[in-house]
């Protein structure tokens, strides 16, 4: 197989990178990840306290790769209706018609996702997994490609609803972003001090060439070898001691589209165990939950995923 990326598509590929940091000082390796979830076909929550460009991050790269864009904000008032829409009476005709709600976007920021209800956090299960609404008998599909970007923040419960694990197994990917070091810091604030407007970024891609990209994704080279490795990454959180609830099937199917992403990101036309290692913490810290033994010791998610992974024997043979 060829370089799975081409001159131009390294070139975009670069520039939006490059560009979304520009607006979002210091988090390149985030941006990047944002990137192999849309390009995996996935979705991204991103967990972090507030003021620390979440919702930026969702705006500049909706702008960068030219997409529709929507944005919801979590409430404990907002209904289901709100996110999907619903039958309306049209008084012209007589007759109730859909009227479609702010899902049907191309790239849907769910702001605050923990704020709103349960029932209206489970109105885009069917959206994220299945890519269509359905109501009263009726589907209606949502654009392609598709992606919803939640966030929420884990500090803050009181007037929150947690996501169940059944939501939080449809998201691909959760991280944070964490503080900026102190000369990013300084250099937003330089910037920002005056102006906090996105609207003059400038496209690089449209929704037929993030397509066309997600096709190439799909391309890469997933070695035997490697997938074995995956597989076995993913059943070693069911019979990890602290682990009350390992990942799902459907984690190992979204985890080798995530690495094939993660490759393709990294302008390679194969898949390695680095890839592997390098997104279990971001795909599956968030699906799995910890026992009582490992909560009261202090242990989190994320740090019982790293400790998992020295347990897995790494494959050593080229995947090439």
């Amino acid at each position: 197989m060829d370089n799975v990326l081409s001159d131009t598509e390294r070139d975009s590929l670069e520039c939006v990178i490059n560009e979304a940091e520009r607006w979002v000082s210091g988090k390149r390796e985030q941006i990047k990840l944002a990137l192999v979830a849309l390009l995996a076909g996935g979705h991204l929550l991103l967990n972090d306290v507030p003021g620390v460009a979440k919702t930026r991050l969702a705006r500049v790269l909706a702008r960068l790769i030219g997409m529709s864009f929507a944005r919801i904000q979590g409430t404990p008032d907002l209904l289901p209706s709100d996110v999907t829409g619903g039958l309306i009476y049209e008084p012209q005709s007589g007759q109730l018609s859909f009227r479609h709600g702010p899902i049907f976007h191309h790239v849907i920021l769910f702001d605050e996702i923990n704020r709103a209800t349960p029932r209206t956090q489970a109105a885009l299960l069917e959206a994220m997994e299945e890519h269509q609404v359905t109501d009263s008998g009726q589907s209606h599909p949502v654009p392609t490609p598709f992606m919803v970007l939640a966030t929420q923040n884990p500090i803050e419960m009181e007037g929150t609803f947690s996501l169940p694990e059944a939501q939080m197994d449809r998201f691909l990917l959760s991280f944070g972003l964490g503080y900026p070091d102190r000369q990013d810091e300084r250099d937003l604030v330089r910037r920002f001090s005056h102006t906090d407007e996105v609207k003059e970024i400038v496209s690089v891609w449209n929704p037929e060439q993030v397509t066309r990209m997600m096709k190439r994704v799909a391309d890469v080279r997933l070695d035997d070898t490697v997938l074995a490795y995956l597989v076995d990454v993913v059943r070693a959180t069911r019979q990890h001691p602290m682990i009350r609830l390992g990942a799902s099937p459907r984690a190992a199917v979204q985890y080798a589209r995530a690495v094939r992403a993660q490759a393709y990101v990294a302008g390679r036309d194969y898949v390695t165990p680095d890839d592997v290692q390098a997104l279990a913490v971001p795909l599956l810290a968030h699906r799995i939950v910890i026992g009582v033994e490992a909560s009261v010791s202090g242990s989190t998610s994320i740090e019982v995923v790293k400790s998992l992974l020295h347990t897995v024997p790494v494959p050593v043979e080229d995947a090439r």
